[in-house]
């Protein structure tokens, strides 16, 4: 059984859509043990308590310094006994003592066809406003583990979504969330939870 903590800021779209597959058998073989914020009441801990799942506030509003609230997330981390960390909307630096800990176990969800609208800056609304300000006729979604730089893992999955005429940043952004971030997220867990997913020379293997 995959033990699962998912890592938010906000909402919580993309962790709904997880809660749902669980329930619904689309992810299999999972636990979710344990939803993080580093924000206090954010409704993705609301949702975490409506699924029963533990919901833990890790907050560097409450410590002095970086590197305790870095300790204090590893820490908490750890006591879960965490196979797989998944960021949903996670809009923290992950810490390099966390990436170099949990090597190829911590996946996260960009708004993109990863190498395009990806790295420092990009993430959120700016994806979008991006995208369309460059005129693409494409968009999408990527999951991909977590290394040091930016957006630069290796990737586990895409879906591309068409950019229609008249989008705005904000309906761009519901038809990315709704076609490809709540799909991919998801399928790519159970993935991994089945034994199907393998990091050769920075890139990943999908089993059949």
């Amino acid at each position: 059984m995959l033990r699962v903590a998912v890592l938010v800021s906000g909402g919580g779209t993309n962790l709904q859509a997880i809660i749902d597959s669980v329930a619904e058998g689309e992810i299999s073989n999972t636990e979710l043990v344990a939803v993080i914020s580093n924000n206090y009441g954010v409704y993705a801990l609301e949702r975490a308590r409506n699924a029963g799942i533990k919901d833990i506030v890790v907050s560097p509003k409450d410590f002095e310094k970086r590197e305790d609230f870095h300790k204090a997330l590893i820490d908490t981390l750890d006591s879960l006994n965490v196979d797989l960390i998944v960021l949903a909307g996670y809009l923290v630096v992950i810490p390099p003592e966390l990436i170099d800990k949990y090597e190829n176990r911590i996946i996260n969800i960009h708004p993109s066809l990863i190498p395009s609208f990806c790295g420092t800056g990009f993430y959120g609304l700016k994806v979008h406003e991006a995208a369309l300000n460059r005129g693409v006729k494409v968009v999408g979604a990527t999951v991909h583990f977590v290394d040091k730089g930016t957006d630069t893992g290796p990737i586990i999955l895409q879906k591309a979504v068409a950019v229609e005429n008249g989008d705005t940043p904000e309906i761009l952004q519901r038809r990315v969330m709704e076609q490809a971030e709540w799909k991919l997220l998801p399928e790519a867990i159970d993935l991994i939870a089945n034994g199907k997913v393998s990091v050769q020379d920075g890139r990943t293997i999908i089993a059949d």
